[in-house]
């Protein structure tokens, strides 16, 4: 049973672009979201291990997500998504308790890499 990753962005080419990296890796989408709220909902209801959080995003951005997510649950752990030139953003996601960041567009091989050190 592969580690369950919740997938968060606006767009849905995107989503559909980590699904493929991250089912052909050996893990499981536990579900999708489009939104800061969106995603706030969805983990609760799926508990997933990882979710993948996109910064700039309708109705609430992925920071403030974040801070919502980790108050309800301090342990979750969130990989931060963030174009080119986001790097401010970045800090402040980590700062709101993202534990990686990966910069669209996605490289494969990093997507991993952020999934398995902080699923490990």
């Amino acid at each position: 049973m592969g580690k369950r990753v919740l997938i968060v962005d606006d767009a849905a080419f995107m989503r559909m672009i980590l699904k493929d990296i991250v089912t052909k890796n050996g893990y499981e989408v536990a579900g999708e979201a489009a939104n800061g709220l969106e995603a706030i909902e969805r983990y609760k209801e799926l508990k997933p291990d990882v979710t993948t959080m996109d910064i700039t995003m309708p109705e609430m951005n992925g920071i403030d997500a974040i801070k919502k997510i980790k108050e309800a649950d301090s342990e979750a752990k969130v990989i931060v998504c963030s174009a080119m030139g986001q790097q401010a953003m970045v800090i402040d996601a980590i700062q709101a308790g993202a534990k990686d960041f990966i910069v669209k567009p996605f490289q494969h091989s990093r997507v991993i890499e952020a999934l398995n050190k902080v699923t490990g």
